[in-house]
């Protein structure tokens, strides 16, 4: 019997360690994608400095923040490293700053349904193995976290993308007021994420787009 329970808790344990593994590397990819997204839209919207800097780049550790990276673990929210932005080559610059900020979000919500297609693939026709089912909790998690990263980052405070694509909205005086006070921003986030206010909300919008998605695709799960 003493067996038997040692046998069963090393094997949650190892379970535990894999999933937390696989969240690790959907979390690095999440934010991957969002990262290299802002890049990529600045540059067709005429702004090379993501490019020249090396940023157009599908390796993570490009991205990470590492003190970012372990907020989301530790408040259940974080960022990376901004990718780097010159508005003044943009031909309208708040509009071409919206667009590069919206750019992040909408990269997360297409690598959720990617992800969630490759769920439904793997549910409908993959033979039972334990290499499959892993598969299918990375694609899972990847769901998840990616549609919480864009919809976490289209909350209108500083420095988030949603301040920046609510900003087009206002005159530029207000604007340009508004921007010197993002780095106050992070401090605000930390606030209302300990404090616990909000968080229903989110988490609402998050289960909302993950079950439009899951109708959407005809995802049975």
């Amino acid at each position: 019997m003493l067996y038997y329970l040692e046998n069963l808790i090393h094997q949650m344990d190892i379970l535990s360690l894999g999933a937390a593994l696989l969240q690790v590397v959907a979390i690095f990819l999440c934010l991957t994608v969002h990262e290299t997204c802002h890049g990529l839209a600045a540059l067709a919207l005429g702004d090379p400095t993501a490019k020249s800097m090396h940023r157009l780049s599908l390796n993570p550790l490009r991205h990470i923040d590492w003190f970012g990276l372990l907020l989301m673990f530790v408040a259940g929210f974080g960022w990376a490293k901004p990718v780097p932005v010159d508005m003044r080559y943009f031909r309208k610059p708040k509009q071409g700053m919206a667009l590069t900020a919206l750019a992040g979000p909408v990269s997360n919500i297409l690598l959720s349904a990617l992800a969630l297609l490759t769920c439904k693939v793997i549910w409908l026709y993959a033979p039972w193995s334990m290499a499959w089912n892993w598969t299918f909790l990375f694609f899972q998690y990847t769901a998840v976290l990616s549609i919480g990263l864009g919809v976490f980052n289209l909350i209108p405070i500083p420095p988030l993308d949603g301040s920046k694509v609510l900003a087009v909205l206002l005159p530029d005086r207000i604007y340009w007021k508004l921007m010197r006070y993002e780095r106050y921003g992070l401090a605000l986030l930390l606030f209302l994420s300990f404090a616990g206010i909000g968080s229903g909300i989110i988490d609402a919008a998050i289960d909302g787009v993950y079950g439009g998605l899951c109708r959407i695709l005809a995802v049975p799960f």
